[in-house]
């Protein structure tokens, strides 16, 4: 999963274009196609659908969020330039939809005061790595992903969306921070915080 911390984001244009391999369906659908769009859709709806309902925790919000990205998506993707895959950037549109519709909520983070650096750090590594099963097994690793997941759905809000976006959709801190408009050191604190009670419930 760390590598996923060196890719370029979205909407950059330092470097060569992504290859894509739905690049014709995008390219069909620039021109307006609509069976384009509907393929496009369904490649792409599962797992678009996973990260709301990582983020929001709530399956009606998620399904709505979902329809206005996707809507969000086809209405601009004239704009799509290539610079990213089309994954990529409908990724991002989807996760900052489902961040909006969180604020709607008042999300509230750890109060920085009651933080003490290295807490929740101990023997604890940088990451909580569900795939660091030994010997490695498929079916065991799923089984630990999905046990994690439903582990997640009952952390507080906060620490859910952090963890969520750091370990599932591979943001950075500082790319957190930027999303949910709190500073790097806020989405450290809920990662560290969160990670500490997901073990516990695990």
């Amino acid at each position: 999963m760390e590598s996923n911390r060196n890719r370029t984001r979205p909407g950059k244009d330092d470097g060569p274009p992504y290859p894509d391999r739905h690049a014709d369906l995008v390219k069909r659908c620039q021109q307006g196609e609509r069976r384009a769009q509907y393929d496009l859709y369904q490649h792409y709806v599962k797992a678009m659908y996973n990260i709301c309902l990582r983020i929001l925790n709530h399956e009606a919000e998620a399904e709505d969020v979902l329809q206005e990205a996707f809507m969000d998506a086809f209405g601009h993707i004239a704009s799509f330039r290539g610079q990213s895959t089309f994954g990529a950037w409908l990724k991002q549109i989807v996760v900052n939809r489902a961040i909006n519709q969180l604020r709607s909520r008042r999300l509230e983070f750890i109060d920085l005061d009651s933080y003490r650096p290295g807490e929740g750090e101990g023997d604890l590594t940088d990451r909580l790595d569900v795939a660091d099963v030994e010997p490695f097994d498929e079916q065991a690793v799923t089984l630990e992903v999905e046990r994690v997941k439903r582990a997640m759905q009952l952390l507080p809000e906060g620490y859910r969306v952090v963890l969520s976006l750091y370990l599932f959709e591979g943001y950075d801190h500082e790319e957190i921070g930027n999303v949910l408009g709190i500073s790097e050191t806020t989405s450290r604190t809920q990662y560290l915080r969160g990670k500490k009670r997901l073990l516990e419930l695990l």
